[in-house]
């Protein structure tokens, strides 16, 4: 089994023991156990607060600095299992054999071996690996981007031949909408690779998208549950069967900001000149909205994560001069509300009813964007909770 335990279950050493309590006894009906653990709590959080203090927060020490935190987790737990008589021993991304690209910071893997693994395995010992985090060719460190001690899991899950993939958090699994946000919210028992994809790259902190990605190539179940609950939690897997809901569920997304370039000359390659740095630097483009030409000339309005604004206009204020564009402009305080189903592609008129919702709430949409599964609106910030809360009402609590 591989099981993965986000910060929020390892903040103190006090959970870190209910924690080891709990693998303790699965250890003793017998399985093979692998774990995945995120940093404890929000030491994430400062250690990129403490690299900004120290005035520079890129690169391959940023990475080494960050992989401190799971390295500190994975060690507690295994002496914590060790002072149960638990045979166990932690692992940093190194010494799981994790191979990852060459960027440090959002690198993808390459590939995992698994040997060592297999070895402490066999041993009878629980294996807990730092999440989050790899080595490149050149045997420095590498971190996988944010919230990706859920990839780790799945990777090693998948590398593994394991049969499911556990994800443990303080939340009983994937709801409707954020439950602090809107109190009437459900728990979803199952749901699709899809929707959670769409849930995941739309705001709801359900888990991290490229590990769903990788679950769904390789057609692996993953459990979202609680970690001390006893709720069994939602399981993510292909759907078949009778249609289900037309929207599963409502999500918010306030950790993304606009960008916007005038008068940008409307001739073709353009957009790449644009568009071609920002990926050169991993960073990625959401949702893209391009005015109607006038004059040879257009405006073009885009959004990226917040952590990446800064980088973002650096780049875009050079190619902005390489191509004549008139201005750039920033907005940091918008919000995207998404509903998320996958009935919606055979039901014509959501769109609609999502956008007159809204319109009757006297909430202005600034940009939209659709898929088969999914409608996003850009709104201003401080009506992105009460977008949600409407849109919940509307096309859940009504159905």
């Amino acid at each position: 089994m591989v099981k993965k335990y986000g910060g929020s279950s390892l903040s103190t050493v006090e959970k870190i023991k209910r924690v080891a309590s709990s693998i303790a006894k699965e250890k003793k009906k017998g399985k093979n156990l692998v774990v995945v653990v995120s940093a404890m709590g929000k030491t994430t959080d400062n250690l990129i607060r403490l690299a900004g203090k120290a005035g520079y927060s890129e690169g391959r020490d940023f990475a080494l600095l960050l992989s401190t935190g799971e390295i500190i987790s994975s060690s507690l737990l295994s002496l914590a299992l060790q002072a149960r008589g638990v045979p166990a021993i932690a692992f940093t991304g190194r010494e799981s054999g994790i191979y990852t690209e060459k960027i440090y910071n959002k690198a993808h893997i390459l590939y995992i071996d698994i040997a060592q693994i297999e070895k402490e395995l066999k041993k009878g010992k629980v294996v807990i690996i730092t999440g989050f985090q790899g080595i490149n060719e050149n045997g420095e460190v590498t971190t996988l981007g944010r919230g990706a001690s859920d990839l780790t899991a799945v990777a090693i899950a998948q590398s593994l031949k394991a049969n499911v993939c556990e994800i443990y958090s303080d939340v009983e699994g994937i709801f409707t909408a954020d439950p602090r946000i809107v109190k009437e919210a459900s728990l979803i028992s199952h749901i699709s690779y899809e929707e959670v994809l769409e849930m995941a790259s739309t705001g709801s902190q359900v888990m991290h998208g490229r590990a769903i990605e990788l679950g769904q190539r390789h057609n692996l179940p993953i459990v979202v549950k609680s970690t001390f609950g006893k709720n069994e939690g939602t399981m993510i897997k292909d759907k078949k069967g009778l249609e289900g809901p037309v929207v599963s569920g409502v999500s918010l997304n306030e950790n993304e900001a606009k960008v916007s370039i005038f008068n940008v000359p409307d001739s073709p390659g353009i957009a790449a000149k644009i568009f071609t740095p920002l990926s050169k630097e991993k960073i990625n483009v959401d949702m893209i909205i391009q005015n109607v030409s006038k004059k040879g000339y257009t405006d073009l309005s885009f959004t990226v994560e917040k952590i990446d604004l800064r980088r973002t206009l650096r780049l875009i204020k050079k190619a902005g001069e390489k191509i004549g564009a008139q201005g750039i402009l920033s907005d940091f305080n918008i919000a995207k509300v998404s509903i998320i189903g996958l009935g919606m592609q055979s039901h014509p008129g959501i769109a609609a009813k999502m956008f007159s919702t809204l319109a009757r709430e006297k909430i202005n949409i600034e940009m939209i964007s659709t898929s088969e599964i999914k409608i996003s609106c850009v709104v201003k910030e401080k009506d992105g909770k009460k977008a949600v809360r409407t849109l919940h009402k509307e096309f859940i609590e009504k159905r």
